[in-house]
């Protein structure tokens, strides 16, 4: 059965590792038969949760206008979530974040989402993986709190201009893809 995969790229650098990285789990996933649609964060104009608490009060899911207005409905679509990010000090970049702590959105009106799995793509130019220890934190709290089930991680260390090409990072991107049932 095929599902409907929605990939959300962090990095603010088009082309880059992160793209390549999402690009790869696309094909895979598409080989497998799975829809995909790939949004880019940092294209959009999303403001920071200011946690108002009046999420859906205004006919869209958060009450701030701004482009989460046009990732919500893709959202609800989405059978899956790929979070494909560069590392930011130990942590999402900002663009994707502001989309992520959006989520909150759909808690606090008791509407539910049916992602029911995710899955997280990281590069990186630190080579030591413990320094990914804070991002897989943050992924696995958010996966475990809207109990979606993890379908993997692929981290890409150590990476500066566009190795991920020069690693078997692509590859394991695409296995990944490939492997959702």
């Amino acid at each position: 059965m095929s599902k409907n995969i929605l990939v959300l790229t962090g990095s603010p650098r088009k082309g880059g590792n992160t793209d390549k990285l999402a690009d790869a789990f696309i094909a895979g996933a598409q080989q497998a038969g799975h829809i995909t649609i790939k949004i880019a964060a940092a294209d959009k104009h999303i403001k920071g949760c200011i946690d108002c608490q009046t999420c859906f009060s205004r006919g869209s899911a958060c009450s701030i206008s701004d482009d989460f207005a046009d990732l919500a409905p893709l959202l609800e679509q989405a059978d899956m979530v790929v979070f494909a990010t560069p590392m930011y000090w130990f942590s999402f970049p900002v663009q994707l974040k502001a989309a992520i702590d959006k989520l909150y959105s759909y808690l606090i009106s008791k509407r539910t989402l049916k992602i029911k799995e995710c899955a997280l793509l990281v590069s990186g130019g630190e080579k030591k993986l413990n320094a990914y220890d804070g991002i897989v934190k943050s992924y696995t709290l958010i996966a475990d709190y809207l109990h979606w089930k993890d379908s993997g991680i692929v981290i890409v260390p150590g990476l500066h201009g566009k190795d991920v090409l020069k690693t078997d990072g692509l590859n394991r991107a695409e296995t990944l893809g490939k492997s959702i049932v």
